[in-house]
């Protein structure tokens, strides 16, 4: 029999005190002398991501228990995202991901665990897991809880008569705005709160939990459905199920989850990305993935797969469709069908299923032209994430292309510069922001947040004023997935570290070019030497608790924003 890691606390003489702690919680013998399982399971009463997540640990469970191991569920961490935007809640989204990670790792190493099923689901909870794996090791597989339905809200169309439609949380962010600026009744932004999100699931479209879900189906970790079968549905289950079968072949084989996440199938999942026009935050989690598996990963390598790869997908925020649309079009098999015609994917990588992704795809189909693409006539020949350079970032920030209108991809215009979100969503409100103008929100990053905020917030209120397609924005935070237009984050180096972001004066000229990725600002080299003189730094924003810690010790957005 392989030698197992759960042999060093369940086998011998000497282990019988650890064994009594086992008997002490109802576990038998002939439990003990199976590989132990730990099911890692995110579930809590405060994210709709994760409000289920006991069924689907108790469907992983009964998958191992029928494949000859003992699953033993420990729990994790999650914040949602939405419920914490906006406010100070933000600055600990991002850095719960490596109190995430850290936590996989401890809870692993301390039990001697033989295999790993991560139950995430939500934002920062799927890449925060995976890293915590990552650096220890084991045979893992993701099961995530699977996205949301969309809802359905009451809206008005352009002459005035009323009508149903599908809406997601991202459209009831604009809804605020809509409402601030009398484009909208309380009435009619109390029917978005109540029914654009109907129930449990990661938010229905291709915003970060999503996003990553699908992509660790791109990389191989996850069984195929995994970031597409809706939460509510009895498919959602089974893959539980199956993952709980599928972790015992992999301690039996003692394939481990650098075995399958290497640099091969991370270019794999990027190629995938651009594909499907995934969030701009899976620019910092495959970074920091990769930084757990051990491969070397830059901002260059994911402008060089965008140029090579089409844009097939244009879900929610960059169009009208959703997850499930996605799913019923044949999933994330469907869209590496797709790539593989032009041989945009390396189909020898190992994956969870126990076979190669050209096996697993063999099969797959795409059933709807208009949620996939075909290769041949794609949304657009680049894929849905570019990465800029320029004089305002000389180490690179991050846009989501395909969710920027086409006006909009090359855009000058005057800075309206703030020191943090808040002032800038009050001066938005306060219709302080015109057409043509270019919002800096600044202070916001790593360090500077710290925690490095989302700014749905800002850019939500932007479309719902009407501003989406005239105003960009730029920072050294971050975006919501459910972000769409000319949002330009992860601006590195940022402020709090020196950066020329924080050089930046009301009324300099910005001028974007998204398609030759470039981003400066007008001024002279002997303009930007007098105000580094008379740059001041602003106190800290926060000076107690384990954010100073997490500032002190984060890295670049470049690298990920990993804890060093």
């Amino acid at each position: 029999m392989k030698k197992l890691n759960s042999a060093k606390v369940t086998q011998g003489v000497d282990k019988a005190p650890m064994r009594s702690l086992f008997y002490a919680m109802g576990y038998t013998k002939e439990e003990l002398d199976r590989p132990l399982i730990g099911v890692v399971s995110a579930h809590s009463e405060i994210v709709p991501g994760h409000i289920h997540l006991d069924k689907v640990a108790e469907a992983v469970k009964a998958g191992v228990r029928m494949a000859g191991g003992t699953p033993i569920m420990v729990p994790a961490i999650g914040v949602c995202d939405g419920i914490a935007m906006g406010h100070i809640g933000m600055k600990y989204s991002l850095a719960s991901r490596e109190l995430i990670a850290d936590s996989v790792e401890t809870m692993a190493m301390a039990h001697c665990f033989d295999g790993l099923v991560l139950i995430p689901n939500c934002d920062k909870i799927v890449p925060g897991m995976l890293m915590g794996a990552l650096r220890i090791n084991l045979p893992t597989i993701v099961c995530s809880g699977g996205p949301m339905m969309p809802g359905i809200v009451r809206t008005k169309n352009k002459g005035g008569l009323e009508q149903e439609a599908y809406k997601s949380l991202s459209e009831t962010f604009e809804a605020v705005g809509a409402c601030k600026s009398g484009q909208m009744t309380e009435e009619e932004l109390t029917d978005f709160e109540e029914n654009a999100c109907p129930g449990c699931g990661s938010c229905s479209g291709m915003f970060t939990a999503n996003s990553m879900n699908c992509l660790c189906e791109a990389l191989g970790i996850a069984l195929p459905g995994n970031g597409t079968i809706p939460a509510v549905q009895s498919g959602r289950i089974r893959l539980a199920k199956q993952a709980g079968m599928k972790i015992m072949e992999l301690v039996e084989k003692d394939i481990k989850a650098r075995d399958i996440v290497n640099e091969t199938s991370i270019r794999n999942a990027i190629a995938c990305d651009m594909a499907l026009g995934c969030s701009s935050n899976s620019v910092l989690h495959l970074l920091a993935i990769a930084n757990e598996a051990g491969v070397s990963l830059s901002l260059d390598t994911f402008n060089e797969i965008s140029e090579k790869v089409p844009n097939l997908c244009r879900l929610a925020p960059a169009g009208s469709t959703y997850i499930v649309d996605l799913q019923q079009a044949g999933g994330i098999p469907a869209v590496q069908s797709e790539l593989a015609k032009k041989d945009l994917l390396s189909l020898q990588c190992q994956t969870v299923t126990g076979k190669t992704l050209g096996e697993n795809i063999v099969h797959a189909k795409n059933r709807n032209s208009e949620i996939i693409r075909p290769i041949e006539t794609p949304y657009s020949t680049t894929g849905g994430i570019a990465v800029l350079w320029g004089n305002i970032a000389k180490d690179g920030c991050v846009v989501k292309r395909s969710a920027v209108a086409e006006n909009m991809l090359c855009h000058t215009g005057p800075a309206r510069v703030f020191d943090d979100e808040d002032d800038a969503i009050a001066a938005i409100y306060d219709g302080q922001i015109k057409a043509g103008d270019v919002v800096v929100i600044r202070y916001e990053g790593p360090k500077g947040g710290p925690g490095m905020r989302e700014m749905l917030k800002p850019t939500s209120a932007l479309a719902g004023m009407g501003l989406a397609e005239s105003v960009a924005l730029i920072t050294d935070g971050r975006f919501s997935g459910a972000t769409k237009g000319a949002s330009i984050g992860h601006v590195c180096p940022e402020a709090a570290a020196g950066g020329e972001i924080g050089l930046l004066r009301e009324g300099d000229r910005i001028t974007i070019d998204i398609p030759n990725h470039a981003i400066n600002v007008e001024l002279s080299e002997e303009e930007w030497a007098q105000r580094r003189k008379e740059y001041v730094a602003p106190a800290p924003k926060v000076t107690s608790g384990w954010l100073v810690r997490y500032a002190r010790n984060v890295a670049a957005s470049n690298q990920g924003a990993v804890m060093q």
